[in-house]
């Protein structure tokens, strides 16, 4: 049985993430722990898991391993103390706001001698997974460029307050696509350059959509949109899509393209019935294998410090108004 706490409900993902604990055999969801404690109280009813106010006493428990997700500036603190706890660790990302958090954590954990991994579901999507078989196999021989977006809806609250999140929609979204790409090329980002604002919410005070150019190693040429562009309305949080082009051919991926458009007077708008992956299954199952088998995790720590480095990045050629080195 291995027995997984919960850190933290402040992101949404951390609800999903709960339900999959529940749903997994010989997994337990052995406690959860909140600084907010009415939030963490209701969660304990929610998913029947006791609440232990008490940070040192919740690391105290029998649980094996955590999940935090907590706001984005809050990841390094909980990493070191859960670390030193000696506790196997999944962190939302990003995995931290800047380098010198997330080298950190990296090795504070291999310090202690517990794995770090980051909460990048995407290496779970099938349609992605076979775009990286294609590209191993050679299919469109060389790449030579990508064009890519992660649009999403707003989400408000903390994730707007750059004090809590490190940044807006460029921090919340660039790393999914980044650690994508490196992923299914085996290749490091080189250079960003990067223009974001406030374009769509134009009294909010951090960015809601940024506009990159990346290189990465071998020339590859790299365009990505990362927005919070969606509307409320819209049928799920976002996209995920990628265009590869290379020597041979083209690929066209659309990450959570599997689904059903429905349309019915039942709810008054159209809705997307999704028939396919359920990646944060995936994500949750192998990290508590990882824990029973104590393996590194499908995308580490130093995955998330990778693609935070290339974020960083970006927020700094952003303010400087050129290209910047990753």
């Amino acid at each position: 049985m291995v027995n997984v706490g919960i850190m933290s409900f402040a992101h949404m993902h951390a609800h999903s993430y709960a339900a999959c604990l529940k749903q997994l055999p010989g997994v337990k969801l052995g406690a959860i722990w909140d600084d907010s404690a009415k939030r963490g109280a209701d969660m304990s009813q929610t998913f029947h898991t006791p609440f232990i106010p008490k940070l040192d006493d919740f690391l105290a428990t029998d649980i094996d391993a955590v999940i935090i997700c907590s706001e984005n500036i809050k990841h390094r603190a909980m990493v070191e103390a859960a670390a030193k706890a000696g506790k196997w660790i999944l962190c939302e990302k990003p995995l931290a706001t800047t380098v010198k958090d997330a080298t950190a954590m990296v090795q504070a954990c291999d310090k202690a001698g517990v794995g770090l991994g980051t909460a990048f579901p995407c290496r779970f999507v099938t349609p992605l997974m076979e775009v990286k078989r294609r590209l191993d196999a050679g299919e469109i021989g060389e790449l030579y460029m990508a064009n890519c977006t992660n649009n999403g809806s707003f989400p408000g609250g903390w994730f707007a307050k750059d004090e809590l999140a490190g940044g807006g929609a460029t921090m919340d979204h660039t790393v999914h696509v980044a650690d994508v790409l490196r992923w299914i090329t085996g290749r490091e980002f080189t250079k960003v350059y990067c223009e974001k604002g406030a374009f769509i919410r134009r009294n909010l005070k951090t960015d809601d959509c940024g506009a990159l150019h990346l290189e990465m190693e071998g020339g590859i040429k790299v365009a990505h949109v990362a927005s919070w562009n969606r509307a409320a309305s819209f049928p799920t949080w976002g996209d995920v899509t990628l265009e590869l082009i290379g020597e041979k051919g083209v690929i066209n991926c659309n990450a959570f393209g599997q689904k059903l458009d429905v349309y019915s007077d039942k709810h008054g708008k159209g809705e997307w019935a999704h028939w396919g992956d359920n990646a944060d299954l995936a994500l949750v199952q192998d990290f508590v294998q990882a824990v029973a088998q104590k393996r590194p995790m499908a995308s580490t720590g130093l995955d998330g410090l990778r693609a935070v480095e290339v974020t960083v990045a970006a927020y700094k050629s952003a303010k400087a108004g050129k290209a910047v080195a990753v």
